[in-house]
């Protein structure tokens, strides 16, 4: 019974970050965002692993997936897009009353992406559309680094309302655009069929290295760049 129900426990506890990371961004704990969004992605990648290990795969736990990672990479970062447009209004900048409302295109379609994922079969070897906890990196690092930097010139351009509407339209249509995109399955350990992940990790790293957590929000970028260099329907 335990193992059985591993797989939707692990989901759960997705769940149960993404609900509390609604509620530190509701209580101004903007700092706490970064590691609860890591726990759900570590969540999100261990109940598949498990489920596949233990031959825990079901109709519930499909649907249970799709529901945590609504609110964990839908809703939660869809919120915090909203925070930030609102702290763009503090700061000065002139703002429309409905802007912020454009954040709530986040949510709303990654609803759409995650039910196109669980009814197209054309995903299992490789994304078609920018998956949600991917596009839930992109979002938080901008919020992030918008309210964490110290230099005024930085923080004038992450809070320009133009960068976050085109944040908000942008990164939602690419959840349900029809661009294959690079998996993370590996099926061989051979430099051919992997090059381009392990390019693109051997990037990743260097980033980090050179721009520590800013280097979140050029992740998401370089992921869609090596994607269209290295067609991933050709076996990269």
């Amino acid at each position: 019974m335990f193992k059985r129900n591993l797989p939707n426990m692990l989901t759960l506890a997705n769940l149960a970050c993404g609900i509390l990371a609604i509620i530190a961004l509701f209580d101004g704990r903007m700092d706490l965002i970064f590691w609860l969004l890591g726990a759900s992605l570590l969540f999100d990648l261990l109940d598949g692993l498990v489920a596949r290990a233990l031959g825990g795969h079901s109709e519930m736990g499909l649907q249970l997936d799709s529901l945590a990672d609504m609110v964990s990479f839908g809703l939660a970062p869809g919120i915090a897009l909203f925070l930030t447009f609102q702290e763009a209004g503090r700061s000065g900048e002139p703002l429309p009353e409905f802007l912020p409302y454009l954040a709530l295109l986040v949510p709303l379609f990654s609803a759409l992406r995650l039910a196109k994922f669980n009814i197209d079969d054309r995903q299992a070897e490789h994304f078609i559309g920018l998956p949600t906890p991917a596009n839930s990196i992109l979002i938080y690092s901008i919020c992030l680094w918008a309210f964490s930097t110290e230099n005024s010139t930085t923080e004038a351009i992450l809070l320009h309302p133009f960068l976050l509407s085109a944040l908000s339209i942008v990164s939602s249509l690419l959840l349900v655009a029809e661009l294959p995109l690079m998996s993370f399955k590996v099926k061989a350990f051979t430099w051919k069929g992997n090059r381009a992940r392990i390019l693109l990790a051997v990037l990743i790293i260097a980033l980090f290295a050179i721009f520590r957590f800013r280097a979140l929000a050029f992740v998401i970028p370089l992921y869609l760049l090596m994607s269209i260099l290295f067609k991933p329907n050709k076996g990269n």
